[in-house]
């Protein structure tokens, strides 16, 4: 904890030196984290490339807590469920939009509100997951990517993949019918 109040003293200081052995120490795990969040690799990097650019922009003004890595990991899921957050709202509008576009008045005030609270749960529940089981769902569910595909790109057996996403949709199962019953 010493050596990082020294660290941070030396950032706050302007010099570039320590803010780049910071960056080179955390910038790709920050990313893959991040990635485990938003469920995509480029939105991630841009997710930290922003966090850092703010960090030495703003570092007179960075009061830590706790250590520099717990508050760059803070600050990236924070950005990255944010993202999240922002990505529903557009898909929302989307939504009400193409609704407008259609006409389509047969569904009542009452069913749009259901829909909403229903499509709140599942985000809810989803952002409850683990990580890995998580980024497996959106994996397969968002990205349309087949399980053989994710266990590829995440290095793990089919059946891991499997065995995940069926945890995943049972706890929706669950969620869902509590909510229904």
């Amino acid at each position: 904890m010493l050596n990082e109040l020294f660290i941070l003293a030396k950032i706050k200081e302007g010099n570039i030196k320590a803010f780049e052995a910071i960056f080179k120490l955390y910038y790709a795990p920050l990313c893959l984290y991040a990635a485990s969040i938003t469920g995509q690799i480029d939105i991630a990097e841009e997710i930290v490339q922003d966090l850092f650019y703010t960090f030495w922009k703003e570092r007179n003004k960075i009061q830590l807590f706790h250590s520099i890595k717990s508050y760059l990991y803070g600050a990236v899921r924070n950005r990255s469920l944010q993202w999240l957050e922002h990505q529903e709202v557009r898909n929302r509008y989307k939504a009400t939009f193409l609704f407008g576009k259609n006409e389509d008045k047969s569904i009542s005030p009452q069913e749009q509100l259901e829909y909403k609270e229903l499509q709140d749960l599942i985000n809810q529940t989803l952002l409850q997951l683990p990580e890995r089981r998580l980024r497996i769902f959106k994996m397969h569910r968002f990205e349309g990517m087949k399980y053989a595909e994710i266990a590829s790109a995440l290095s793990l057996s089919v059946k891991t993949v499997e065995a995940e996403m069926t945890k995943a949709l049972q706890t929706l199962r669950k969620k869902i019918e509590y909510y229904t019953a």
